[in-house]
């Protein structure tokens, strides 16, 4: 799993490299930010997979019932999305200056293929079958970089980067459908199991979308307020960033699991310091290599970090690298903080997130440059992690995780009393899947 995730996000960095490279400042800049849309809009694929999961791991005896309700479900949510995305296509094209629909059409495309594999996904994660679930996040990576790039090889622009992006979405999905094909079918979901499964998603994914929308608002709002180059340059600067929260992503995989259990309530503390010292290690590396490793000679002669996120036509910001370095840093450290939101259910934490990216909107428009933007960013991302460390710190004494609703003891709220359909009740699921918001009415992976 750890290499089948690694490979995830080396082929999505690679994308980028290769899009960066290909396509310079001012087209990538354009790819940068619909590629930040995506993330937002895969929040409902991460929602099912979390929901799929939870269900399948906590109900083993209705399995197939479980599974065929869930499939059903992110198929339906996959086409109500792609409509969704179809009909803000004109907006998206208008606010992001693409200067054609091209690209925002195949925005809404590629939302179909992506929350259907949330729900594949989901699937094999509460079963903890990994040889499908690592298989599926590598077609993800491999599909990606390899029809990524021979998208904006065929055409180097927007439209060839994302029409790449497409193609590459439906291999885990193909990947997916495949392991799933032995499975038996069943009639589809009635209104009332849908609304439940769509309730949890809701939940599970509210925190989720808090996090994805600020570490990915800056390089939107830079499209708006900076000039093309100047927005480029700063998508540029964000590979690392994104490189650095990608790399300790294997914290959150084994802490979460305690961070969801009792007798655990400190083990996001040991995370965040983890995570921060990974990142402390990236951010020094990055300043030491992009003062001291150097590649070319003469007019051309820039470091080598510079290589790293683009080449040479970045060198404007050669200097600067080390701050998104250091924001990636506080991205993944945030990122931590999200989790144990998911796992306590801190009731109310999630919206020092949203306030955050309120006061993004409100001040980033006062920066000029990218230098400037960068340092609003790491202003701005530093507090929302201390504002989530204060209120774990303060809502965590004697705060256990809540019970999976419907699982209980009965009697127990959310408990279910023992029938002749579900047998008697099992007491609690814990582990790598959040618990269900339902159960204290509070709000609820990438890895």
């Amino acid at each position: 799993m750890a290499i089948a995730m690694a490979v995830m996000n080396v082929g999505t960095y690679g994308f980028t490299l290769v899009a960066a490279r290909m396509l310079g400042p001012k087209e990538y800049g354009a790819v940068a930010a619909l590629m930040g849309l995506l993330l937002v809009v895969n929040v409902l694929s991460v929602g099912l997979q979390a929901t799929g999961a939870r269900q399948v791991a906590a109900d083993p005896s209705h399995r197939e019932r479980i599974e065929n309700r869930i499939l059903v479900t992110s198929r339906r949510s996959a086409w109500a999305l792609g409509l969704l995305c179809l009909l803000l296509s004109p907006l998206v094209t208008i606010a992001l200056d693409l200067g054609s629909f091209l690209p925002a059409l195949l925005v809404a495309a590629i939302a179909v293929p992506l929350t259907v594999m949330g729900g594949q996904a989901g699937i094999f994660q509460g079963e903890k079958k990994w040889t499908p679930l690592a298989a599926i996040y590598l077609g993800m990576g491999l599909g990606r970089l390899g029809f990524g790039a021979l998208g904006v090889a065929v055409r180097p622009d927007a439209t060839g980067a994302m029409a790449g992006v497409l193609l590459g979405a439906f291999v885990p999905v193909l990947i997916g459908g495949w392991a799933l094909r032995r499975r038996r079918g069943g009639e589809g979901p009635g209104p009332a199991p849908m609304r439940t499964v769509l309730r949890e998603v809701a939940h599970n994914s509210h925190a989720l979308l808090a996090f994805f929308a600020l570490t990915n608002a800056d390089v939107v709002l830079a499209r708006i307020t900076l000039d093309a180059h100047d927005a480029g340059l700063y998508a540029g600067g964000l590979i690392l960033a994104k490189a650095v929260l990608f790399l300790p992503q294997f914290v959150v995989v084994i802490a979460f699991p305690a961070m969801a259990s009792e007798g655990a309530q400190r083990m996001y503390l040991k995370g965040v310091a983890l995570v921060g010292g990974i990142g402390v290690v990236a951010t020094a590396g990055a300043w030491a290599v992009g003062e001291l490793v150097v590649v070319g000679s003469g007019d051309t002669r820039r470091s080598l970090v510079v290589e790293f996120v683009g080449g040479a036509e970045y060198a404007e910001i050669e200097h600067q690298l080390w701050l998104f370095a250091l924001l990636g840093t506080l991205f993944a450290m945030t990122q931590v903080m999200v989790y144990e939101v998911v796992a306590r259910q801190h009731r109310g934490a999630v919206y020092a997130v949203w306030a955050g990216l309120a006061v993004l909107g409100v001040v980033v428009p006062v920066a000029a440059t990218a230098t400037g933007l960068i340092s609003v960013v790491i202003t701005v991302n530093a507090a929302v992690l201390v504002a989530l460390l204060l209120v774990a710190v303060l809502q965590g004494r004697g705060h256990r995780p809540p019970a999976v609703p419907g699982v209980g003891a009965p009697g127990a709220p959310g408990g279910t009393a023992p029938g002749p359909e579900t047998g008697p009740a099992p007491t609690s699921v814990r582990g790598g899947v959040p618990a269900d918001a339902r159960a204290d009415g509070d709000v609820e992976r990438h890895p």
